[in-house]
């Protein structure tokens, strides 16, 4: 059977970050950048090659590109552990990763040929028969550059991550010097910790952006749920991201601002969906408001015009006009 020849076989639990505030001090940490990719691990048995999510679950039917690249290593048995990502200009390109879980092969094979992946590899845990996972992070890192040398050249769909014990340099990619990534992984030096997150930690980029609130959901209490958050674009008001987690004070404030203002249409562009997908599929009903009220928020990620996940509320903004809030705000979080 495939894969019984490997000191571990798939699936495996990867090794977890905590987040934190900001980057780690000490002679004990190294550091790396976070792409924006998928989580990846990758097992080699000679001719089998299976690609493993985060999750556990297989990522290898829709990434044949990268399949065919480990299975050209002169290595015949190896684990390794980074990131599948897609290159669009000097930025990565989530939403066309995100095409590629698509269930027609011949869809999957046409996307390989069009927007063929990297991965970019950050750790190794197996080669042959050394169980390289129970060495320290810097032995580790040693074996990986070499492996990577000797395997893939550090050229084509295999490359290397970048790492360093330079501080200095990981503020660097922080603060934006490197638009592919999207925060900084510090890593101490200690074995692989499966489903850990005792081993790592990771700094996220934040970006700010000021946005019009062009409606809002409301709790069974009656009290406001979220706010629904847009930016205009050609004239229109589009539906961009929502504010789910406030403070019992701010939700009163966003009450006593928002129910005088409710009428519809909210949102002239892209509207809300029906149902709440962050309800569990209940019956969540927005409210529209008329585009009056601006509030700033901190975001991670971009994907499709639209907060890949849920804004934080900063601040009210009662001294910017709603027709300033532009997607062109949008515009460096997406590495343009």
């Amino acid at each position: 059977m495939p894969f019984e020849g490997l000191l571990l076989r798939p699936p495996v639990d990867a090794m977890e970050t905590r987040q934190v505030a900001s980057i780690p001090e000490g002679a004990e940490w190294t550091y790396e950048p976070k792409w924006d990719g998928f989580r990846c691990i990758a097992f080699r048995d000679g001719p089998a090659v299976e690609l493993q999510s985060k999750s556990g679950q297989s990522l290898t039917r829709y990434f044949p590109e990268i399949v065919s690249a480990l299975a050209l290593a002169r290595t015949p048995r190896f684990v390794v552990d980074g990131e599948l990502f897609i290159e669009f200009g000097a930025s990565l390109d989530f939403d066309a990763l995100l095409q590629r879980i698509h269930p027609a092969d011949s869809r999957v094979r046409m996307l390989a040929q069009q927007t063929p992946a990297t991965y970019a590899l950050f750790d190794l845990l197996v080669r042959g028969q050394d169980a390289v996972y129970a060495d320290p992070y810097a032995v580790r890192r040693g074996h990986l550059e070499s492996f990577v040398t000797d395997n893939f050249g550090g050229t084509g769909r295999i490359v290397l991550s970048p790492s360093t014990v330079d501080r200095s340099v990981a503020a660097q990619w922080l603060a934006g010097s490197a638009v592919r990534i999207d925060g900084v992984i510090a890593k101490r030096d200690l074995p692989y910790a499966f489903g850990s997150r005792d081993a790592a930690v990771k700094v996220k980029r934040r970006y700010t952006a000021d946005c019009v609130v062009g409606g809002f959901r409301q709790a069974k209490n009656g009290l406001i749920a979220s706010l629904l958050l847009g930016l205009y674009d050609g004239g229109a008001l589009h539906h961009v991201g929502f504010i789910g987690s406030m403070s019992a004070v701010q939700r009163e404030r966003a009450a006593a601002l928002l129910n005088p203002i409710v009428e519809p249409p909210g949102f002239t562009g892209a509207a809300p969906g029906g149902p709440s997908r962050w309800r569990r599929g209940e019956d969540t009903p927005w409210f529209p408001v008329r585009p009056e009220i601006v509030v700033e928020v901190a975001f991670d990620h971009v994907t499709a015009r639209r907060f890949r996940h849920a804004a934080r509320f900063l601040r009210w903004r009662p001294d910017k006009a709603p027709r300033q809030c532009t997607m062109a705000q949008l515009e460096r979080a997406r590495g343009s």
